[in-house]
């Protein structure tokens, strides 16, 4: 279950900064988590909410782009924002190409951040939206029978219901009755809709196809 209490995640060594950005993160209604540390951020259990990580570069243990890069794959719903005192413009391209949504140089109008934050927030609700997609995506089709399965990939190929039961062995009336429990379990109006799920799914061709 997705939280709907969006948090903000500041990682800054200046523990002035942690303070004045934790405050101003309050006052724009979002919860705040402040980290003095890289290492102190990544021990944090990967919330289920929508976030944002505002990130210092200079950091003393792992410096913000090296943290960018751990977590830029597993944590895609949530963006990062950095902050710097000496950004320059080979920093700032690195940072951006590698998805961060924001780069300001210190200091920064808070308007600005609250607006970066604002925007990255949203960016995460999509993301989480659809990774509970495909969650209850993947769920749903895991819940077909073996044969239902089977079915469902011949289908999405492009077969006839005369064709699947040949390349199955089955009748064409067993066929229709599996393909009606398939559109009807997997939330399916149409073929259109069913080949759209396969694809999503990166469900393999089927067999000898």
């Amino acid at each position: 279950m997705i939280s709907t209490t969006p948090l903000v995640f500041i990682v800054d060594d200046d523990v002035s900064v942690r303070e004045s950005l934790e405050s101003l993160v309050e006052c724009a209604g979002w919860t705040p988590e402040t980290f003095s540390s890289a290492r102190d951020f990544l021990a944090r259990e990967r919330p289920c909410a929508p976030c944002c990580l505002v990130l210092d570069v200079g950091l003393p243990d792992l410096n913000g782009l090296d943290l960018q890069k751990q977590i830029g794959v597993d944590r895609t719903d949530m963006p990062i924002i950095f902050i710097t005192g000496y950004g320059s413009v080979p920093m700032t391209v690195q940072a951006m190409k590698a998805g961060a949504i924001e780069f300001l140089t210190k200091p920064f109008d808070d308007e600005v951040l609250i607006t970066a934050i604002s925007h990255a927030i949203d960016t995460s609700r999509i993301a989480l939206a659809r990774e509970e997609g495909m969650r209850t995506l993947r769920e749903t089709h895991e819940a077909l029978s073996r044969r239902e399965r089977e079915v469902m990939a011949l289908v999405v190929s492009g077969l006839l219901n005369k064709q699947v039961g040949s390349e199955l062995g089955i009748s064409e009336i067993t066929v229709k009755a599996h393909r009606g429990r398939v559109m009807q379990k997997m939330n399916a109006n149409s073929l259109a809709d069913l080949v759209n799920m396969a694809a999503r799914l990166g469900l393999p061709a089927a067999p000898g196809r």
